[in-house]
């Protein structure tokens, strides 16, 4: 018993370890000449407010058959720092997928629901940024979860491009 519990331990670092692996490596956006943003995942420049771009991604998640589970105000939080920033979360999700997830890797909870970054930069131009789900979910190697994942991914890009730029 003892031995399988530092396997399993052992497999979920590991399974960590990859995935911030290919976060560093991911695709890198820098979303201003400046440069003041880099990172992993897709970045897209929107116009519009992060308030503006939070209500209309909260609007078509539910239209697209997800909804949000969750927000993060990190703009609320810093500010009890005296940091003022404009960034919202969202941590978007279907129960359904994820029940599906979550029944062939029962480590899902790592990467769904997905989270979706809005924030301003220091010119006050707004960006949506997301690490598709199936770079994250590589990291498993199971095939049923990287086939939802790449789902994912399309619906993910599919919903960012229709906002408004």
């Amino acid at each position: 018993m003892l031995r399988r519990t530092v396997l399993q331990k052992t497999a979920v670092g590991a399974g960590m370890l990859g995935v911030l692996s290919l976060a560093v490596f991911a695709q890198t956006t820098s979303p201003s000449a400046g440069g003041q943003s880099t990172g992993p995942g897709v970045v897209l420049k929107v116009s519009g407010s992060v308030e503006q771009t939070l209500d209309r991604i909260k609007k078509m998640v539910a239209d697209n058959g997800m909804m949000v589970m969750g927000e993060l105000h990190q703009g609320k939080v810093l500010a009890m720092t005296g940091l003022k920033v404009k960034s919202e979360t969202i941590f978007v999700g279907n129960p359904n997928v994820g029940r599906q997830l979550f029944s062939e890797e029962p480590g899902a909870g790592l990467i769904v629901p997905i989270r979706i970054n809005i924030y301003a930069d220091a010119q006050g131009h707004t960006y949506v940024r997301y690490i598709p789900p199936s770079e994250q979910f590589g990291t498993f190697a199971k095939p049923k979860v990287n086939q939802i994942a790449k789902m994912l991914d399309e619906k993910l890009h599919k919903l960012v491009t229709m906002l408004p730029r």
